[in-house]
């Protein structure tokens, strides 16, 4: 038997016998891209103490990931299809392995910002390549399922990201949840050779390029803007990135009218179905990613958890996943999508108008049910709509298929953080500043504490030190008087402390409740509109199906629709 598998699966008698094994390859290639992102927000804080990095510095950290992970998809994916999307996978994972070395030996704010970008071009790379793969390995009876593992991969991913970052800072320092990505990838790059076929299109026309390259340039403007607004304000940036956006994506849809082989056919999204899928995967992301955003800052921050038991406490959503994804195996081919999505995301949406009910009284307990309901509601929503997406594409455009599901993903995620993490923090602020009125603090001190709920703590634990600094100079005074005047002002500053911290706790609490409502209604809105777009069962999706039909069936059904 040859160590490198070369023979592509239409070329096999019957199913490919280790489909099941190379599906565990393309999960772990999901679980490693997936948890890059979320382990770094339990590293942040030290890697941020570390380099020195200023708040802009560390959201373009954290975002410089995700521009070119957004922008290249569409057009990667498109190549992978003509050319190689096995080739495409291992590339990527070549490519996300040196970038995570970089992170290693980076030193500096503009080295990691680098690294991470380089990280960025290298899941654009294998996220697509994972769906097109695992829709070109399974047979259409089987998709449906191993679509639903793939989804739930995501789902562990979400929570395991800070469990396995907050192991390793247990020990080690922030570079190390860099370098743990480097050993994975190489597992699943040997996965890939050993246990995944190849696969391509059977017959692909010339890649239209410059289609492809208008969405890089209407996503990663997009992308941008969405970033730079909300955390760094309205001004010239932002907004020439929203006009850039804005011409971008007309003179793509244009450009993809009128081109005879289109990197991705515009109309698709006037079919109900494939418009619903593509909308309830923003929106449930933008809930999940947001959420995610201020819950682990409050586990870490307001109840005092360090990065590994922040990490623990997460599980819950994992598990939850693991419980949503098997409902769905079973509910979807009964009810259909329509029914399993849309309880999927008013399961979202309870899971937010539960949060609403935090308080400065609140501990990890109050968190459980949330985090359970937020994960079910994952493992109910995501796979029927990502099966649906896929099936709404050839077998020759498996790759942009991929694409489209996971850039809807992403823009989700994106909107996510950036409005509810706005929002998150104005709200904190104006909470903050009416709780601290009488903490006697200078103008400059409080605004530095209304910036982010880490500085707030900071600014409390300088008052506090400086307290503890006067109360070891009055033990040591030989002046009776002297003693008693730095007893006193230690002990109101003291009192100052504890004060500012309750403020803190207290306003951040306030500003996660209130972020929740808004998100609650956003996807309330949107859990609406989505069950009005999707259809019913009466045309039956892949996975209601279980259809065994030739590859050609999504662009029969989508010229239906046309």
């Amino acid at each position: 038997m040859r160590l490198v598998l070369n023979e592509p699966v239409d070329g096999m008698k019957g199913p490919y016998s280790r489909r099941w094994w190379a599906l565990l390859v393309l999960c772990l290639s999901l679980l490693v891209i997936v948890m890059a992102n979320t382990a770094l927000t339990v590293a942040a804080p030290a890697m941020t103490e570390d380099l020195g990095l200023s708040s802009a510095d560390l959201q373009w950290v954290i975002d410089g990931y995700t521009v070119p992970y957004a922008a290249l998809m569409l057009l990667l994916g498109a190549i992978g299809d003509k050319y190689s999307r096995r080739g495409a996978l291992i590339l990527g994972l070549v490519v996300f392995a040196g970038g995570a070395v970089s992170g290693y030996l980076a030193d500096s704010s503009a080295t990691v910002i680098a690294a991470r970008a380089v990280m960025g071009v290298g899941a654009a790379l294998i996220m697509p390549a994972t769906l097109s793969l695992l829709a070109a390995t399974f047979p259409r009876a089987e998709r449906a399922k191993a679509i639903t593992l793939w989804t739930a991969t995501a789902g562990l991913a979400i929570a395991a990201g800070p469990l396995v970052a907050g192991a390793l800072l247990e020990n080690h320092g922030w570079s190390s949840t860099f370098l743990i990505n480097v050993p994975v990838a190489a597992v699943a790059i040997v996965g890939a050779l050993v246990l995944v076929p190849p696969s391509r299109a059977g017959h692909h026309d010339r890649i239209d390029h410059v289609g492809g390259l208008l969405s890089v340039v209407w996503i990663g403007a997009l992308v941008y803007m969405i970033i730079e607004g909300p955390h760094f304000g309205w001004g010239p940036k932002a907004i020439g990135a929203a006009v850039v956006a804005a011409l971008a994506l007309l003179a793509f849809v244009l450009w993809e009218l009128r081109h005879p082989h289109p990197v991705i056919d515009v109309r698709r999204f006037t079919d109900r179905r494939f418009a619903g899928s593509n909308l309830a995967v923003a929106l449930f992301f933008l809930a999940v990613f947001g959420a995610f955003y201020y819950l682990t800052q409050h586990l870490q921050f307001v109840l005092g958890y360090d990065a590994l038991d922040t990490g623990l406490r997460m599980l819950p959503l994992a598990g939850a996943v693991f419980v949503g994804s098997a409902l769905t195996a079973y509910l979807t081919p009964r009810v259909g999508m329509k029914w399993t999505v849309t309880a999927g995301m008013v399961g979202g949406t309870a899971a937010l108008a539960l949060l609403t009910q935090i308080d400065s009284t609140s501990s990890y307990g109050d968190f459980v049910a949330p985090l359970v309901v937020l994960g079910v509601a994952i493992g109910l929503a995501l796979s029927p709509c990502t099966d649906a997406i896929m099936g709404a594409f050839p077998e020759s455009e498996l790759g942009v298929g991929g694409a489209v599901n996971d850039t809807s993903l992403e823009l989700g995620g994106s909107l996510g953080i950036a409005i509810l993490g706005s929002l998150l923090g104005t709200s904190y602020s104006d909470h903050l500043g009416e709780a601290a009125s009488g903490s006697g603090l200078p103008a400059g001190t409080l605004a530095t504490a209304q910036d982010s709920v880490g500085a707030g703590y900071a600014v409390a634990q300088g008052v506090a030190d400086r307290a503890r600094q006067l109360g070891e100079q009055a033990a040591q005074s030989t002046d009776p008087r002297q003693a008693a005047q730095l007893k006193e002002q230690a002990a109101q500053l003291a009192e100052n402390a504890r004060h500012m911290a309750d403020s803190v706790g207290s306003s951040f609490a306030d500003a996660v409740a209130h972020t929740s409502l808004v998100g609650a209604v956003v996807l309330g809105v949107g859990t609406l509109l989505v069950a009005v777009l999707l259809p019913g069962k009466g045309k039956p999706t892949e996975a209601e199906a279980g259809d065994t039909g030739d590859a050609d069936k999504g662009e029969r059904e989508f010229s239906e629709v046309r």
